[in-house]
């Protein structure tokens, strides 16, 4: 059974920093020609869709980044691949959202449009809250 519990969350001024932990258990990471296994963080602010924030999958160079985001936060993992990360940095009020992990087999045609989406993914954390206040 695939588990995803966040931290990291919590109060952070403008122009200030935070970083999220995703601890991913049960989840098995496979690849082949059509889909790759993937983590990724998502917000949702109130009355706002589900927004995808960044992607790393196994064998890609590196995330993907909404284009919100780009140069203000990183997606990371750690060796073992048990844990993902999201820096966030240069923080304004837009940021404030519950933010969730997220894990799934992503076709590798949704990964090329750039642009994921909740549907893409199984399964799902509970969220931690972000507030950013100027």
């Amino acid at each position: 059974q695939v588990h995803l519990v966040e931290s990291g969350g919590g109060s952070a001024m403008a122009g200030g920093s935070l970083r999220l932990s995703c601890a991913a258990s049960g989840f098995t990471y496979t690849m082949n020609r059509i889909r790759t296994s993937c983590l990724a963080w998502f917000r949702q602010a109130p009355g706002r869709e589900r927004e995808g924030v960044a992607v790393i999958c196994i064998g890609g160079s590196g995330g993907q980044y909404a284009d919100s985001v780009k140069g203000r936060f990183t997606i990371s993992q750690d060796t073992s691949m048990k844990m993902v990360y999201l820096e966030m940095n240069s923080l304004n009020s837009e940021d404030t959202a519950m933010y969730y992990c997220a894990a799934g087999s992503v076709l590798h045609s949704r990964l090329q449009t750039g642009n994921i989406e909740a549907g893409d993914f199984t399964y799902w954390g509970q969220g931690t809250q972000v507030t950013v206040s100027s």
